[in-house]
């Protein structure tokens, strides 16, 4: 079975995928690993968010993910669902080749194929700001990613602006000002 990118840990929940492969476009990076894996960064900040429903650092379940595509193919944007402690999170993630100004940083890890990567708070990142609205407004759908049974679905319910959508993360008392 192919590692998923984030780590060895994930790929157990979902089935492989064919060397080469491509996912609306990208191709897939077959064994590829990233360091620190997601079992290991992901239950200490979830600990840390304002929103977490749970004392100490918790035990993550994956229930599935899904990907949206960036077009110019800088950005990996995935949303993770997982369970923790009977509560289901939706976790949105950018991964980028750079630093971004103003984004509220997960991690920075190495990707063995692609180096290192810093991974954010998706709702900071103004490309899955722009691809979130852009599926809603063209009632598109963001696929199901290897095996997972979640796929994002835009329906528009009424014509919409971006500077009239209102995106943001709840409170963390750790950082000054206002939410992002």
């Amino acid at each position: 079975m192919e590692p998923h990118p984030a780590g060895p840990d994930v790929s157990a929940r979902f089935p492989a995928v064919h060397a080469g492969a491509e996912l609306d476009g990208r191709v897939i990076h077959q064994g590829a690993t990233l360091t620190p894996s997601f079992r290991e960064f992901l239950p200490p900040w979830l600990a840390r968010q304002p929103w977490h429903r749970g004392d100490g650092v918790p035990e993550l379940r994956p229930v599935g993910f899904f990907r949206f595509e960036d077009p110019a193919g800088e950005v990996g944007i995935e949303i993770h669902v997982i369970e923790a402690g009977g509560v289901v999170y939706q976790v949105p993630m950018t991964y980028r080749g750079a630093p971004l100004d103003g984004g509220a940083l997960i991690v920075t890890a190495e990707h063995s194929v692609l180096g290192p990567r810093w991974i954010y708070q998706a709702e900071t990142d103004p490309v899955w700001r722009r691809e979130l609205l852009r599926l809603v407004r063209e009632n598109g759908t963001a696929a199901a990613s290897r095996g997972s049974a979640f796929e994002a679905r835009g329906v528009l319910l009424s014509e919409f602006t971006d500077e009239e959508a209102d995106i943001e993360l709840a409170p963390d008392p750790d950082r000054p000002g206002p939410a992002r």
